[in-house]
């Protein structure tokens, strides 16, 4: 657990003053030094030009931000979570996702502080190989919501992180919700009867797209606002309609129609009706449904991501979040899970191992041990109470980290009454006389 002293609170203070002065500065409405740059590179480049990146202080900064980046833990969406970020000790969170092409991102934080909390929200594809993350988009620090729209399969990393020495609460929700509209408009949920990939001509192709069903001309609407590119029949499809939509590197096809209500060339807006349902093409002895693809100049993609609705809701937080930022001790062995992905492998603790609790989601705690491991536990799996009370034989010291060459904050005298409060190894965390510290027992 590491403190500062009231000088280092001070000198820094007065360091990130003027930082603050240092942007203000620099920074205009028309663009200048940091025109192009994130809101997180701004202060990281005036940590480093007021000459604070090698600082105690600055590098545990720096060091927080790559952790975020290159160890964030595995959530599964919808993912909500409730945190704490403590002024003393600077830190980042780090979540890693999968996300679908066609999804849309959506990711709200909120914040709580009396004295003012900064967050930096960016959100990152993660590096594979030996290239480095690539930067998405990034949040305004006045308005922390991200939106983006994935245009591959594949994983995300999404990192928080405070300005120094502020402290405060968040709360942080990442959702997914389609990213074009429902081709068929309607009160009730659309029955789909066949998807991507489904087998066709017995097993000679597979169905490349999905199949709406509904009563026979019901209307069928832009899924996306463009412009109409073709009304040219096929046998396949019979009646069908191909639209651009604005800005995007693929068509939207829709076939088997009863009637094409639109024309080659023209706009039309998200909603707009576009043709009846029907059962042309090779679709004339099934029931009436529309058939809807996406195609791009590398052949057809699954239209499910990007017309799927009803997703669910995250799970609200039911851990008690009285705890957030507190030392507690696992009650018994526990589970330390590093992904909330099902299989996935956690790794065991003994019982009574020290964790401090950073942040709450669902009924899990996120935490950290004190070797900076990083997971989350069940919250009915740890305590914040004592698991044993002892007299001390001999004059013990009291450590301010579970190691033989940490700092010394106290001496215990032999015959106290001390109370365990964890484990790390073969040190134990105690409470005595008011103070919290190590020792070696």
């Amino acid at each position: 657990m590491t403190y500062l002293t009231a000088r280092h609170k001070s000198i820094t203070a007065i360091a990130l003053t003027c930082i603050a002065l240092y942007m203000a500065a620099c920074t205009t409405p028309h663009g200048g030094l940091f025109a192009k740059k994130t809101a997180h590179e701004q202060y990281a480049g005036s940590i480093k030009d007021a000459g604070l990146a090698g600082s105690a202080l600055g590098s545990l900064w720096f060091a927080a931000a790559q952790k975020a980046l290159t160890r964030p833990l595995t959530v599964t969406l919808p993912y909500k979570e409730t945190g704490y970020f403590a002024a003393e000790k600077p830190d980042a969170a780090g979540y890693l996702f999968t996300a679908r092409r066609g999804e849309q991102l959506n990711i709200e934080i909120t914040t709580r502080s009396l004295t003012g909390l900064t967050l930096f929200a960016d959100l990152w594809q993660p590096a594979t190989g030996n290239a480095q993350p690539t930067l998405l988009t990034a949040a305004d620090t006045n308005l922390l919501h991200l939106q983006y729209e994935v245009e591959k399969d594949g994983r995300f990393i999404l990192r928080l992180q405070p300005e120094l020495l502020q402290q405060g609460g968040y709360a942080v929700t990442i959702t997914t919700r389609p990213s074009l509209a429902f081709p068929v408009p309607g009160n009730r949920p659309p029955h789909i009867g066949s998807f991507w990939g489904d087998s066709r001509d017995a097993g000679g192709r597979h169905h490349e797209g999905i199949d709406i069903f509904g009563k026979f001309r019901t209307p069928v609407v832009a899924a996306a606002s463009g412009f109409i590119s073709s009304t040219q029949p096929n046998n396949l499809g019979g009646k069908v309609i191909f639209l651009q939509p604005a800005g995007k590197a693929y068509s939207l096809y829709y076939a088997h129609l009863d009637s094409v209500l639109v024309t080659t060339g023209q706009q039309v807006s998200t909603g707009d009706t576009l043709g009846l349902m029907g059962n042309t093409g090779n679709a004339r002895n099934t029931p009436t449904h529309l058939h809807f693809g996406i195609y791009t100049g590398h052949g057809a993609i699954d239209p499910l991501p990007f017309v799927k609705t009803g997703g669910a809701a995250p799970a609200a937080v039911t851990a008690d979040t009285g705890l957030l930022q507190q030392t507690v001790h696992s009650a018994g062995r526990t589970a330390l899970h590093v992904s909330l992905e099902k299989g996935s492998a956690p790794a065991q603790l003994p019982a009574n191992q020290v964790m401090r609790v950073t942040a709450a989601a669902g009924g899990w705690y996120k935490v950290v041990l004190p070797d900076s491991l990083e997971g989350f536990v069940n919250s009915k799996a740890v305590s914040a109470r004592p698991y044993k009370k002892e007299v001390t034989s001999t004059i013990i010291r009291l450590l301010d980290a579970p190691d033989t060459l940490a700092a010394v904050k106290a001496t215990v005298p032999a015959g106290a009454d001390i109370s365990l409060l964890g484990q790390q190894g073969s040190f134990r965390f105690i409470s005595y006389g008011g103070q919290t510290g190590w020792v070696q027992l």
